[in-house]
């Protein structure tokens, strides 16, 4: 039968005693449990769980592994006792028990990893303390999202996390407009609880700043669990979807396309070959940067800066911060005067 520990006690970590002289043998490990279906667990997090004296985590991470957790110390907490999550379980281990304190996803992407590094460090812990810590990965809900709606993530990605329970919301939608503006494909966690409606309105208005209102949007709740649902939609009917805090939404990039229910993102290999004959283009090279790359990108600024085009516009042009223009500008020209100097310097020598 499984056991409920249960303490009213509040315990701080800074009243753990941690210290070398204290060695318990224990240990902490952090389980990602990936979307919580077996199939698409490790086998690592299946060993850890299954060592494990005491299991400790959010009520519905532990309704996942109910059946692989029989006749254990089990410690439930809720969604927002995460640091009592991570002192419990550095209490156990002091004792010396091995402790699995589950995540789904992965403990080290929104999960446990941080919160429990942060009270272990509070503790005083380090690795000759005698408590190990042990990170077992398990697939992120971007991962597991975007493996049932096809390919979006095969081009630069970004998550964030809508929840503003811990982080300034200003700080929240710096990150989305950044995300939107450099044409990042973006992962949304945390959308919409029961009390946080607008946040998702407000990414929604920040990506329409800069992206196409018919830009691809997968929403997908519950990946890989029993009440599983996915929806395609678009940016611009993105907030009038069916969202909540079991769901994941995938917002695609400026070249993402939806084709036989699937949203795909192009790495960029029509830039430099045919997809017919898969031959190069003309100017481009196999294995070489694109013609348009770094260095092609660098003559070309320099060459338009030579003509009369201001630094201001090619910023504008580009889309790029003015000093960063008008350092990329100053770096080519003494670059062009070192190598002036040398050549300078070996004629004479000559």
């Amino acid at each position: 039968m499984n056991q409920l520990v249960q303490t009213e006690q509040q315990v701080t970590a800074e009243a753990i005693d941690i210290s070398p002289s204290c060695q318990s043998g224990g240990k902490i490990s952090l389980v990602g449990i990936g979307p919580g279906s077996h199939a698409h667990m490790t086998q690592r997090a299946r060993d850890v769980i299954a060592e494990a004296d005491t299991i400790i985590g959010y009520v519905t991470y532990i309704k996942l592994v109910a059946d692989l957790i029989v006749g254990k110390e089990i410690i439930r907490k809720s969604m927002t006792e995460e640091l009592d999550r991570a002192i419990h379980a550095l209490e156990f281990a002091q004792q010396g028990k091995k402790v699995a304190l589950i995540s789904s996803g992965d403990a080290g992407v929104y999960g446990m990893a941080g919160p429990t590094f942060e009270v272990l460090f509070q503790a005083g812990w380090t690795p000759a303390t005698g408590v190990e810590v042990e990170i077992v990965p398990g697939a992120s809900a971007l991962n597991t999202c975007a493996s049932l709606v096809g390919a979006p993530l095969t081009h630069d990605f970004c998550s964030i996390s809508l929840s503003d329970l811990l982080t300034p919301w200003p700080v929240i939608a710096r990150r989305l407009d950044a995300a939107a503006a450099a044409d990042f494909v973006c992962a949304l966690y945390n959308p919409k609880s029961g009390r946080r409606t607008q946040q998702i309105v407000e990414a929604q208005r920040l990506f329409l700043r800069h992206r196409d209102p018919t830009t691809p949007v997968a929403i997908v709740k519950s990946a890989y669990r029993p009440k599983q649902r996915i929806e395609f939609t678009t940016l611009e009917k993105m907030s009038d979807c069916d969202i909540g805090m079991l769901t994941t939404v995938l917002i695609g990039n400026s070249n993402t396309f939806i084709r036989e229910g699937r949203m795909v993102t192009p790495r960029g290999y029509a830039n430099k070959y045919s997809m017919q004959d898969h031959a190069t283009h003309d100017g481009e090279k196999a294995g070489r940067s694109l013609s348009t790359g770094l260095t092609g990108w660098l003559e070309n600024l320099h060459a338009d800066h030579q003509a009369g085009i201001s630094a201001i516009e090619l910023a504008q042009h580009h889309h790029l911060p003015l000093d960063y223009i008008q350092s990329t500008l100053e770096q080519a020209l003494e670059s062009s005067r070192n190598d002036g100097a040398t050549e300078i310097m070996m004629e004479s020598e000559a």
